[in-house]
């Protein structure tokens, strides 16, 4: 049987409000509420309600052969119980038929695993309290941020007890093998990897509406011939979930593809859908997969320059990771949680200055006129944290010497 592996990565961030520098030991609360609550509700509305609802149906309709796996970061859960508390229960319904699998990945979606394997760590084993605590489900496979990996992240994840991970099926570290087939990886071939066939997901999350595209329109029974077609015994299928009703409206038929897109898979014989963690089991790796370097799947590149790529975020990255040991010896859970939303990758990407392949996308939500823009008003914020930060320390060292004395 071939498998079809189906993901979603679900993620909103925490936006931060215009900071300026006057603001700075007078104002704490960084947060846009109404930006965060206008979008949140928008994206609810038109893609994780509509979504969920047709994907419950589709399960039901097709008496558990349709399956998929989603991962939801800690900042979306955090909104869903803030303004669509609705949503969340939607998730639930799903989690209780069987079909869906939900795994781990780092909290506030964030770039740890390329800052240090403590942070890495403890970003991990939050988010999988969280998947726990929500849906009463121990994650066993991981998707780490904009699927970030190497051997030595795969490594760590390994560590952590996961089965399985995905990853980018890139060209550049692939060569001429297929992504339609199940990995190991290099240091721990305990580890399974799923890799991304990039273009038959961009198919659908990039091409789909695209009237210039040769294969316009994309039907349902079409993609499942080219499903059909590939070599391999699995097909994975990876992309984000606001690609439907979001970034490819509602208008575009990209619902009724997916409501057609079940059936006209199941129609083959040898066509089976399954959830990561059992789709690497059904199958027996064929090689190790040698990453000695980090990849992605954002960009024509496949790496992490979207991110970590200029001057401008290196510099607010080695600013905020630097205050690492004094978040942990503060111990604080107000710091704690500005921490976390710190640390999502979408306030560095607002700063890249390259020229993004899929920048119209990944910009959909980006509230800056510039990377510059974004630059400022993330080092304000983080400059006014440091400074609070610093004080609640001091605080704290006072409180102690003065209960020294006493006793």
């Amino acid at each position: 049987m071939k498998t079809v592996c189906l993901y979603f990565q679900v993620h909103q961030p925490w936006r931060l409000k215009t900071y300026r520098f006057f603001n700075m030991g007078k104002d704490h609360n960084y947060l846009d509420d109404l930006t965060n609550r206008s979008i949140m509700q928008k994206v609810a509305r038109q893609c994780y309600l509509p979504m969920n609802a047709l994907l419950l149906k589709l399960i039901r309709d097709n008496k558990g052969k349709f399956r998929c796996t989603f991962s939801l970061t800690g900042t979306v859960v955090e909104q869903f119980r803030a303004y669509a508390p609705e949503v969340l229960e939607s998730f639930r319904a799903l989690a209780e038929t069987g079909c869906v699998e939900f795994l781990a990945e780092t909290y506030s979606h964030s770039l740890a695993s390329l800052a240090s394997k403590e942070d890495f760590v403890e970003q991990v084993k939050l988010h999988t309290a969280m998947i726990k605590r929500e849906f009463g489900i121990k994650p066993t496979a991981f998707r780490n941020t904009e699927l970030i990996y190497s051997d030595d992240i795969g490594a760590m994840v390994a560590e952590l007890g996961f089965k399985a991970m995905l990853a980018e099926g890139a060209k550049h570290v692939l060569g001429w093998k297929s992504p339609d087939f199940v990995y190991t990886n290099a240091i721990d071939q305990k580890l399974r990897l799923l890799l991304r066939n990039y273009k038959l997901s961009d198919d659908i999350a990039f091409r789909f509406s695209n009237r210039g595209w040769s294969e316009y329109p994309l039907t349902a029974d079409k993609y499942a011939s080219w499903l059909a077609q590939e070599n391999g015994e699995i097909v994975n299928l990876f992309m984000d979930y606001e690609t439907f009703g979001e970034h490819q409206k509602a208008g575009t038929g990209i619902l009724d593809f997916m409501k057609a897109l079940p059936k006209a898979i199941l129609r083959y014989d040898d066509i089976e859908f399954e959830t990561v963690t059992r789709a690497a089991e059904k199958h027996q790796p064929v090689s190790v997969l040698h990453c000695p370097h980090v990849m992605s799947w954002a960009d024509e590149e496949r790496d992490i320059t979207a991110w970590l790529g200029n001057e401008l975020q290196n510099e607010a990255f080695s600013k905020l990771y630097a205050l690492k040991d004094k978040i942990k010896s503060l111990k604080n859970s107000d710091f704690d949680y500005v921490w976390n939303f710190m640390q999502t990758s979408d306030h560095f990407y607002y700063m890249a200055t390259k020229w993004l392949s899929d920048g119209d996308v990944h910009s959909y939500f980006n509230p800056y006129g510039s990377s510059y823009e974004a630059f400022i008003n993330y080092m304000n914020v983080l400059s006014d944290f440091e400074i609070e930060l610093g004080k609640a320390l001091a605080a704290k060292q006072s409180r102690k010497k003065a209960k020294a004395t006493v006793a």
